[in-house]
């Protein structure tokens, strides 16, 4: 299970250091992607507008500042191409539609799976046409 995303660029808006550490590790081994690093809502919106090079967005929900879903929301409202995975320990359906609801692309829980989350993001930056 290897990517190579080198010339690509991922926003992690996670307020847990460790929890952010742990994904960097993941995408430093399984895929060289670039990564940004965002401690709450407030400057994950801040970065999309700032960095015009981001491609993907892994999104806690539970973030300070703005949480996760208002982020989305206005992350969307001036990037609606841009994809954003969900990155949440709820696993309720009300919270996953919550999620989709606010613009999300998809929702991942915690703990996460690798092979998960580097499948979906794979899907979300090089989506397989349809015909």
């Amino acid at each position: 299970m290897s990517y190579n995303w080198s010339n690509r660029t991922i926003l992690i808006a996670e307020d847990d250091e460790m929890n952010y550490r742990y994904l960097e590790l993941i995408f430093e081994r399984f895929t060289h992607i670039n990564v940004i690093w965002a401690i709450n809502g407030r400057m994950a919106i801040d970065y999309c507008q700032i960095y015009q090079y981001i491609d993907i967005v892994i999104m806690d929900m539970q973030l300070p500042v703005v949480d996760g879903l208002e982020a989305v929301r206005q992350i969307k409202s001036i990037k609606p191409e841009l994809p954003i995975i969900a990155h949440t320990a709820s696993t309720y359906n009300d919270a996953i539609e919550q999620c989709l609801d606010a613009g999300c692309d998809d929702y991942i829980s915690k703990p996460v799976s690798i092979e998960d989350l580097l499948n979906r993001i794979e899907n979300l930056l090089n989506p397989v046409a349809t015909s």
